[in-house]
């Protein structure tokens, strides 16, 4: 999910229909405040933040998120889309931690290549969770030990298996994934998704078939759902 803090009803209509034409979820909120509130209950996958808001400075959010203490708002993909073209603008924004700047007017398209690029470097900028022991990765030999048994990946199925392991309980679009495990550039497809889903799940299951930690939610994506301790 994206989550939009945008004022302007129709630049914020232009970004929502360019985001969900793309196969994006997208949050839309007027107001500082309502865009708080909802990524606390709902750390979203990015951000995309105006400056110049009603209740308050979208780089006073952005600086909120960086200094907090929720570990996915700390890490969140911010991208600050705003008419203050000024270089100093810039150089406050990046500096409060935005990851990147976009000036009106824009390019939808610019738009969304630059927030796939964002969400392909959070995927695996950082080490992907052990998930409480059931999975273990090994990033520089790109192998994973389930439930303690090697798993015999290929190499995609590694990189979509690490997508999911980085937002353990968190749903995740067909396109977040392509993006993460394929690329930008690939040709691949939604259905490319559902079959390296599909092997990916018989390996699991291969290993622990009491256990099915991929779940689907019809319409929306994947999540890796983690089952309680004693269940492990």
């Amino acid at each position: 999910m994206i989550l939009l803090l945008e004022d302007d009803p129709a630049i914020a209509a232009t970004v929502v229909f360019a985001l969900q034409r793309e196969g994006f979820e997208v949050q839309h909120h007027l107001l500082l405040g309502e865009a708080r509130q909802a990524a606390a209950r709902r750390p979203p996958q990015a951000a995309v933040l105006d400056l110049g808001l009603p209740d308050g400075h979208g780089m006073d959010l952005c600086r909120a998120w960086r200094q907090g203490q929720d570990a996915a708002l700390r890490v969140l993909p911010v991208l600050m889309l705003t008419a203050r073209a000024e270089e100093m603008d810039r150089v406050l924004a990046l500096e409060t931690g935005a990851d990147d700047y976009l000036t009106k007017p824009f390019s939808p398209r610019e738009l969304i290549a630059r927030l796939r690029a964002l969400l392909r470097r959070a995927s695996f900028a950082a080490p992907a969770p052990q998930a409480g022991g059931l999975f273990e990765l090994d990033e520089a030999g790109q192998r994973v030990r389930y439930a303690g048994q090697p798993l015999p990946l290929t190499r995609l199925e590694y990189r979509l298996l690490a997508a999911l392991l980085q937002a353990p309980g968190r749903i995740l679009s067909r396109e977040w994934l392509l993006d993460a495990a394929w690329g930008q550039q690939s040709e691949a497809t939604d259905r490319t998704v559902d079959t390296h889903v599909k092997t990916l799940r018989a390996k699991l299951r291969d290993c622990r078939p009491d256990l099915e930690p991929i779940t689907t939610h019809r319409g929306l994506g994947y999540a890796l759902e983690l089952p309680p301790p004693a269940a492990r």
